[in-house]
């Protein structure tokens, strides 16, 4: 089953309840927030007031990505403002399992997220441990960038991965994913999509939902 994920960060902030309406409406499986400090990565955007907002809107759980250093000082933060989901970067992460240990005990979904360099190798160990590893297909920090053509390798190597280890983590493709590579993603293993972009930025988000959607099963 393909999920597709908004990322909040590509909607229009001054009308940004009716931008969630529209997705949520448009058949988007989570609401993807990106939270980031201005430190690991080179922009600042959403705090715990706007991820609890968000989830007093009640449209669709929350995918919190936290792009942040030190991230488990916020765990148990996010997850009280309603994320459903929690993913944190192994590059941040110098006792990674406890990390992990931490979300699962704060009650959210376990998530770990990898930039484009980063070598697969360095999550082997926690693999059972995760509901969601997510790969970075651009250098994360700032929306509307164009995909690393890379990624799609690097699925393939970590679906294999997850079939070896006989554990099931989702695999979530983050950054420059649309209607002409989500086939592609698909096929090489991928199941959950976060689309910025493409959805927000579309004149007609029901139908940018779908087509992604449609694009996405026809790689199946």
């Amino acid at each position: 089953m393909i999920e597709i994920c908004p990322s909040v960060l590509s909607a229009d902030f001054a009308h940004l309840a009716d931008e969630v309406e529209k997705v949520a409406a448009a058949g988007a499986d989570l609401l993807h927030v990106d939270v980031m400090d201005g430190h690991f990565v080179p922009n600042l955007t959403l705090g715990p007031p706007i991820v609890e907002a968000l989830a007093r809107l009640g449209k669709l759980p929350l995918d919190v990505h936290l792009m942040i250093e030190q991230p488990d000082r916020w765990i148990e933060i996010y997850a009280r403002a309603g994320a459903r989901r929690l993913s944190v970067h192994q590059e941040t992460c110098p006792h990674l399992h406890r990390t992990l240990e931490a979300i699962r005990q704060a009650g959210a979904e376990v998530g770990v997220a990898l930039n484009p360099a980063t070598p697969l190798s360095t999550i082997t160990e926690i693999l059972p441990l995760v509901d969601t590893v997510l790969v970075m297909s651009v250098n994360p920090g700032f929306s509307g960038q164009r995909f690393i053509d890379s990624a799609i390798g690097k699925v393939e190597t970590l679906a294999a991965m997850v079939r070896q280890a006989e554990c099931r983590p989702r695999i979530q493709v983050d950054g420059g994913v649309g209607a002409g590579n989500i086939a592609r993603l698909v096929a090489a293993g991928a199941t959950s999509f976060v689309a910025g972009n493409a959805v927000f930025g579309a004149d007609d988000p029901a139908a940018a939902v779908a087509s992604l959607r449609a694009a996405g099963e026809s790689g199946a």
